[in-house]
């Protein structure tokens, strides 16, 4: 299992509608789309305007069909550009791929 860590960096009072769009659709498209939703968290100290989440491939090729099927989705498409009306939501997007150790609770 190929875990994809992603910190989505969101424009000062746009956080509610980054929550919104996952919450009420991303989520929901992912799983369409065999992407398995691990977590998502805002914070309670730090940054408050840093949406961090946690999603899953079977590997790299799996992660990499995966995303041009999201990219190229017409809802997300859809959503996206609903969700942006008012302006931008996201700052920024770092992303890190994670292995599991042979001693991580996950494998």
């Amino acid at each position: 299992m190929l875990y994809e860590l992603r910190e989505y960096y969101v424009l000062p009072g746009r956080m509610p509608n980054m929550l919104a769009r996952f919450r009420d659709h991303t989520t929901k498209i992912f799983d369409r789309l065999g992407i398995t939703n691990i977590g998502y968290w805002t914070e309670e100290i730090g940054s408050q305007n840093r949406l961090t989440y946690i999603i899953a491939f079977r590997d790299m090729a799996d992660r990499e069909q995966k995303w041009a099927a999201f990219r190229e989705d017409p809802e997300w498409i859809k959503v996206r550009d609903a969700s942006e009306l008012d302006g931008q939501i996201v700052e920024d997007v770092e992303n890190r791929l994670l292995n599991p150790t042979d001693f991580s609770p996950l494998t």
